[in-house]
């Protein structure tokens, strides 16, 4: 039934892109850098102390929980209320456990020990019960009410303490962090309860997978508030995303939004945070060790010692923020840094005249100065640059005013350095600084450590090189290739026209050295100016280092930044970079921005498949196989031109007017467009994998049924084929009713999924009666003539007629691609059962339920395609209008449906309907 019609080229076709979609798989799911992340480990058993909530409020929010997190002597202590510490709440995300805040909670609890409970924080968490509020958006307003209540509960355990707070920081991981954000939407909800929010893999922009309206409600709702009252908002916001590793929430999703007004936001990727230097996945962000220490360090920084909290100001909140989460200048964070720095004079002063100056510092005596005199490099040079493996956090450069041999003040230029892996480096403008006439570089005394500190002076042309990348179709075949070859230690290579998403390139940098005994080390970093989203490489040269350039967001369209490769060289080598286009990365970004749009499209080609045989159907007669229909009728030339017309033409002000007039929604790809995600060939793209996909599931299909009526047979012979073909079944009225009933008291989609499972059950008992008759009829063909001509003594009779096996074989080639697109809407359904049997011991009916419409519409249609065959739709008068509504459904679905999936059964169950109604008219 199904691959004797499958062509030999069209087997090559789905072949060649089943190998592009596991590439592109392939690249999203395991291209990506090991997991470096370090284990946080509690030093004492973790205890959660339950927190009583009022009556009322636990009676309103039964399965929800609050806890207190603590270890020890410390959770010992704190049993017995009122907390005398700085509140800091955490809200876990989808199907997150109150659990994940120990990682924090004992980092924070050991950094308290080390200053004698000086200050010390309490770490809260939310139980949600683990709700799957990413495939289910009702709840996402009763966590958010509730997280209100818990911050007024908090509050309350610290009343009659000398310094109690009167607001709350919140870590939220995921949608929780999206939960922190909806509180300031609350009606009576007072933004002086929280004075810091830290978000983990957080999904501002958009649901990964928006399956219901109630989420894509809830983002328009938080979004358009924090948008539309970004002057009022002056909650200081930390967006930390998880970069490549983590593949369920791509990063792009987790910058906040970049508003003119609101400039206490922040958005980073762990990859570029200092001091962690990793890519996390969506689970390790919130117990990475490099990461958590971060973030505690940045909590203890914004303690206002006055108030023993965490401080009001703005100001400070951003600056500690920068500090640790962008760019950190190796030195202890001071809110208000002295400039002017005392040097000693009693060491040793010593004049470095030359323009490239290395010193290895070994079991050093005493503290010496090396002064570099400006003035003769100030004619010649544009730029100095300074590095140091020594990364502790006391100055090391400074600059003196109209020195001579030495100084005794000199301006602290180390807070302007930059701290790196394996060192800690400074790039200054000459002439950004004409009062200075010396720069000095310190080197401490030690014992036992050995370190290396170099400086130059250099033309900044010198060290800024061009690197036009490769063309997105070169596929590879092609590449660029620059050499520095002039002994420096810092380069820039500038990414000419490296600015979007489609893109993705393969770097090789290979490095020769000369006269090197030991290893050296060198870093790499791709610094992206219009997003903090950096990736650092560190190479033991000489070597062969391969580099990933990809980008999470792309460049702006006001935007004239050039992305950039900085080099962290040793002056005894060479490097050679070559960059070429990486096919595979390129498909891994249409999967990784554009996978969540398949379904789709997937559906979109079956609906085309599906009016195609209808057509057949009205015009011939009989049905055609599901295969050929779809190689002949799923063509992205059907759906891709009318969508970009309708764009076209909504760039018009009178058709914008009769669009809304119309109250059509907006068009999926303008929304795209919005997020820079709308680039060339990516519709053409997911059609093609769509279409393959469409295939591949009705072969999966046409197989299952095969099986299914298989052990039908093995376990009950049926019947011979269906006598009544024009009569529904008696029994219909009653299941349509009780299935309604099961919607309306339980969950929608549950009744869809009975509905359902009754469909398959009806045509594997066709499919078993059909090859029944077939067995029979090989075994006794005699028996089989006189039962055709009994067949046709009854279709000649005033009775309804009989079933033939023609006929069979044709209903179930609609039937079987009837139940494939089924299958889609119900794997859309899903998700909200899902979530229902999950909570089903808290309540019974699911509320709100965004099936519920869909399947008082599915629930009649499907019963009485389920018990009508082909033959008796032939002369309707509504077949060809059927066949005809199947085509601007499928351009519906992805003119509509490509980023909002919730609606694609709306299109399916149009035709469905239609098709039902053929049998009465």
């Amino acid at each position: 039934m199904f691959l004797p019609s499958v062509s030999l080229g069209s087997l090559a076709f789905y072949a060649f892109m089943v190998l592009m979609a596991s590439l592109g798989l392939w690249d999203v799911f395991f291209g990506f850098e090991e997991n470096k992340c370090s284990m946080s480990y509690m030093f004492e058993y973790p205890e959660f102390q339950k927190i009583q909530l009022p009556k009322k409020v636990a009676k309103r929010y039964p399965s929800y929980e609050l806890y207190l997190y603590g270890e020890g002597s410390y959770a010992e202590e704190h049993k017995i209320l009122p907390l005398t510490g700085i509140p800091v709440l955490f809200l876990p995300g989808n199907a997150g456990s109150y659990k994940q805040v120990r990682s924090m909670g004992s980092i924070a609890l050991r950094k308290a020990e080390d200053i004698d409970f000086k200050y010390h924080f309490d770490f809260f968490s939310v139980n949600f019960n683990e709700e799957l509020v990413a495939l289910y958006g009702g709840s996402l307003q009763k966590q958010t009410k509730f997280v209100h209540e818990c911050i007024k509960a908090i509050l309350r355990l610290y009343k009659g303490q000398e310094f109690a707070p009167k607001s709350v920081a919140i870590i939220g991981h995921s949608m929780g962090g999206l939960v922190a954000r909806a509180l300031l939407t609350l009606r009576n909800f007072k933004q002086d309860l929280l004075n810091l929010l830290i978000t983990q893999a957080t999904p501002h922009v958009a649901p990964v997978m928006p399956l219901d309206r109630f989420i894509t409600d809830f983002y328009m709702t938080v979004n358009n508030y924090w948008i539309l009252n970004a002057r009022h908002i002056n909650l200081t916001t930390l967006s930390v995303a998880g970069g490549f590793r983590d593949y369920q929430v791509r990063s792009g999703l987790t910058f906040l939004p970049k508003l003119s007004h609101h400039t206490t936001a922040l958005s980073v990727v762990s990859s570029a945070v200092p001091k962690t230097w990793v890519s996390t996945d969506h689970l390790s962000i919130v117990w990475c060790k490099q990461l958590q220490l971060t973030t505690i360090r940045a909590f203890f920084d914004l303690i206002d010692a006055d108030t023993k909290q965490i401080t009001q100001n703005p100001k400070k909140k951003l600056s500690v923020l920068n500090h640790h989460f962008i760019r950190h200048p190796a030195k202890h964070f001071e809110e208000k840094p002295a400039i002017i720095s005392d040097l000693t004079v009693t060491p040793l002063w010593v004049p470095v005249k030359v323009s490239k100056w290395s010193y290895v510092a070994y079991n050093e005596s005493d503290n010496i100065y090396f002064t570099f005199p400006l003035a003769n490099h100030r004619k010649i040079y544009s730029h100095a640059y300074c590095q140091s493996t020594m990364l502790d956090t006391n100055s090391w450069i400074f600059g003196c005013i109209n020195s001579t041999s030495m100084c005794q003040q000199g301006v602290d230029l180390s807070w302007k350095a930059e701290l790196l892996p394996t060192i800690k480096s400074l790039t200054l403008r000459l002439q950004d600084y004409p009062s200075l006439s010396h720069l000095v570089v310190y080197v401490p005394s030690i014992h036992g450590s050995k370190f290396v500190v170099d400086c130059e002076f250099f033309i900044k042309e010198t060290r800024s090189i061009q690197l036009q990348v490769t063309h997105l179709f070169s596929f590879g075949l092609s590449s660029r290739t620059v050499k520095l070859n002039t002994n420096g230690l810092f380069y820039n290579i500038e990414l000419l026209n490296f600015g979007q998403i489609y893109q993705a390139f393969q770097v090789n940098v290979d490095s020769k050295c000369s006269g090197v005994k030991e290893e050296i080390t060198s870093i790499y970093k791709l610094h992206i100016p219009w997003s903090y989203e950096d990736s650092l490489t560190i190479a033991q040269v000489p070597s062969s280092t391969e580099i990933s350039l990809k980008l999470h967001v792309a460049q702006p369209d006001n935007d004239s930044h050039v992305a950039l490769l900085k080099m962290y060289t040793s002056s005894d080598c060479e490097y050679e970079v070559t960059i070429k286009t990486s096919f595979s990365q390129i498909l891994g970004q249409v999967v990784r921005f554009h996978g969540g749009a398949l379904p789709a499209y997937v559906v979109s080609s079956i609906l085309l498949a599906y009016g195609g045989q209808l057509y057949s159907l009205f015009s011939a007669g009989h049905c055609l196989e599901y295969a050929t229909m779809l190689d002949k009728e799923a063509k992205p030339y059907k759906v891709d031109p009318f969508v970009i017309m309708i764009k076209f033409l909504l760039g018009y002000q009178w058709f914008k007017e009769i669009w809304d007039t119309l109250l059509l929604p907006e068009l999926d790809v303008i929304v795209l467009t919005s997020q820079s995600m709308c680039f060339p060939l990516v519709s053409l793209i997911l059609f093609l994998f769509g279409t393959c996909t469409a295939h591949g599931g009705g072969l999966l299909w046409c197989t299952a049924l095969r099986l299914l009526s298989s052990l039908w047979l093995a376990l009950k012979r049926p019947s011979e084929l269906p006598k009544d073909i024009r009569m529904l079944s008696p029994h219909l009225p009653l299941l349509t009713a009780v299935l309604i009933i099961i919607s309306w008291v339980t969950c929608g989609a549950l009744a869809i999924l009975l509905t359902y499972l009754y469909y398959v059950f009806k045509i594997v008992h066709l499919q078993a009666s059909v090859t029944n008759f077939k067995n029979s009829q090989t075994v006794n063909p005699k028996h089989s003539r006189r039962s055709d001509k009994r067949c046709n003594q009854h279709k000649e009779a005033a009775h309804p007629p009989r079933l033939s096996a023609s006929e069979a074989e044709d209903s179930l080639r609609m039937h079987s691609t009837v139940a494939t697109l089924l299958a889609w809407v119900v794997l859309l359904c899903v998700p909200s059962l899902i979530y229902w049997l999950k909570n089903l011991r808290y309540y019974f009916k699911l509320n709100p339920d965004p099936c519920k419409p869909l399947a008082f519409i599915l629930i009649p249609t499907i019963a009485i395609l389920g018990n009508t065959y082909n033959v008796s739709i032939k002369s309707s008068k509504l077949l060809k209008t059927t066949s005809q509504f199947p085509l601007p459904l499928a351009i519906g679905v992805i003119a509509f449906g490509s980023t909002h999936l919730y609606r694609v059964p709306c299109f399916v169950f149009v035709p469905l309907t239609l098709h039902a109604l053929c049998n009465f008219m």
